[in-house]
């Protein structure tokens, strides 16, 4: 598989390791050195490590023990919340896997950029392909998303809006078999004069409590329609995903102005998705099934996201037209060590498999999850080790170069 980014035996990432036991701290330091990281700092206890980060010598990485007395491991994720701290951690404990499982879905509650875990004593084998991994997201600069100063108002959305400050990022989907790309999903981001480039977490919730996500949508539907016919332009005849939210299946209208905006771009229905989180969906279907059926007949595909974080009925996801089923990120990078995640993982695929509907696995961030999904049959891999989101500028030169190292 084409690697998108190459890793440096010696690199310049600041790593942190913060365990109140000396012989891990220097354990962990030589491993480390070995590995080609050689600017390393150890603290032990949470209060010098806290104090650390409010410094230049900040780490673009934390090696977090989680059973320390005083502050622990626990609470010091509560602090880094606190902070928005932005850099990657891991996790490392000599508890046992159920522990270290939930303190990672704690984590990425948090919204931190948690990349694992790990049992001590510590493998190099094991460190070594977590630390790569985040240091191919840094290679290739992310967005630089923040929050605001001021509270978010509906106002500031509408403003936002009418000046077409929402732009489309985009993530690629890779069809494993043929190692082609299968599509791009479309993810929105707020480019805001004062406060920068602002997540999609800080205002979607604001936008459906006031109404204004369905004129979000819209916008974002028209960018996706029109990157889409460049790209079949330039020779990539790709498909396109875009999210819907709940509040949007409302809209009875909504196949007609989504058909409307793909023909007017010359875009194939076919190669349109709408992505609709399983979490989300209603016990009352009556209005969302009328809507999903008519953009079915409308030849535009529909896929269900995240699939196995909500408590849906099955035989009501058999139910809906659905032709893609998404696999959440935690049960992708979760299965190489829990038996839970794991089989949900594998049970997903066989049941998207008996309904005839696409796979595709999401937060493929290593080879190692790369190489289990494509064992266990999904179609396509979407995450870091293919490529971070990017803007739709880039899309065309990444098309032109996927494949060709």
């Amino acid at each position: 598989m084409t690697q998108p980014h190459k890793i440096e035996q010696v690199n310049s990432m600041k790593i942190m390791v913060l365990d109140d036991e000396p012989f891990m701290l220097s354990l962990c330091q030589r491993i480390l050195s070995n590995l080609g990281y050689h600017h390393v700092t150890t603290q032990d206890n949470g209060a010098s490590a806290l104090a650390q980060l409010h410094t230049a010598d900040h780490p673009d990485m934390i090696l977090l023990d989680l059973n320390m007395p005083e502050m622990d491991g626990i609470e010091f994720l509560r602090q880094l919340q606190h902070l928005e701290y932005q850099g990657g951690i891991l996790l490392v404990s000599g508890e046992n896997r159920q522990i270290l499982t939930t303190a990672y879905n704690l984590a990425r509650a948090y919204s931190l950029h948690v990349l694992g875990h790990l049992q001590k004593p510590l493998q190099p084998a094991a460190l070594a392909p977590l630390l790569a991994t985040w240091r191919a997201r840094t290679a290739t600069p992310a967005p630089v998303l923040t929050s605001p100063t001021t509270p978010i108002t509906p106002q500031a959305i509408e403003q936002g809006l009418q000046a077409g400050e929402f732009v489309n990022f985009y993530q690629p989907q890779i069809h494993i078999a043929a190692r082609q790309v299968a599509g791009m999903e479309a993810l929105v981001r707020w480019q805001h004069p004062q406060w920068g480039r602002v997540p999609p977490d800080a205002f979607i919730h604001i936008a459906e409590q006031h109404h204004l996500i369905q004129h979000l949508t819209e916008q974002v539907i028209e960018n996706a329609a029109r990157d889409a016919a460049l790209w079949q332009t330039a020779g990539f005849p790709i498909k396109v995903a875009v999210n819907l939210s709940m509040a949007d299946l409302s809209q009875v209208e909504l196949p007609e102005r989504v058909i409307q905006t793909v023909n007017q771009q010359g875009v194939p229905p076919e190669h349109f998705t709408l992505e609709i989180t399983e979490s989300r969906l209603m016990e009352d279907v009556r209005t969302p099934l009328d809507i999903l059926i008519r953009m079915r007949l409308k030849r535009i595909r529909l896929s269900i996201d995240d699939f196995g974080t909500g408590f849906s009925n099955l035989a009501q996801l058999m139910n809906l037209p659905f032709t893609e089923l998404k696999i959440d990120r935690k049960f992708v990078q979760g299965a190489a060590e829990d038996d839970a995640a794991r089989a949900i993982l594998e049970s997903s695929v066989q049941l998207a498999k008996r309904l005839n509907m696409t796979i595709v696995a999401e937060g493929v961030e290593t080879q190692a999850d790369w190489d289990r999904i494509a064992a266990i049959g999904c179609d396509s891999a979407q995450g870091y080790l293919i490529s971070p989101p990017m803007p739709a500028s880039a899309v065309i030169p990444w098309l032109q170069t996927w494949g060709k190292d």
